[in-house]
């Protein structure tokens, strides 16, 4: 100490203060969160909703299905695949159900045959033609 500086180990050793971490961070909270929330809006206003309203079984292999069909685009034709399933939750029945163009609601009663006895019917997914 003979130039009347005061001691500074952080100089003496070469320790630097560690905030090159937080640029980073922020940059990549702000990217993290708009895509969140892009991701949020986009999946949560699909073209295409559907919903099982109920399922009876009309006769030993065949089982009918209520459901409807949200859609944005009401000139839009959407199909529908359909499943019947056993006890075994097997599937046991599968059909496409075309929807028609008209409404952007639609309301649908199918009737599924099985190869054996169903117990469950589903939808596994609609899209559009």
């Amino acid at each position: 100490m003979q130039s009347g500086e005061e001691f500074d180990y952080n100089d003496r050793y070469g320790v630097r203060p560690q905030k090159r971490w937080v640029t980073p961070a922020i940059a990549l909270a702000i990217i993290g969160v708009g895509w969140s929330i892009w991701a949020g809006l986009h999946h949560a206003n699909p073209a295409i909703r559907y919903e099982l309203i109920s399922f009876n079984v009309t006769a030993e292999r065949e089982i009918s299905i209520r459901y409807t069909v949200n859609r944005t685009d009401p000139m839009q034709v959407v199909i529908c695949t359909l499943t019947a399933s056993d006890q075994d939750k097997n599937v046991v029945g599968q059909i496409d159900d075309k929807i028609p163009a008209g409404k952007s609601l639609a309301e649908q009663t199918t009737a599924i045959p099985a190869r054996t006895a169903p117990v469950t019917a589903a939808i596994a997914r609609c899209r559009a033609e």
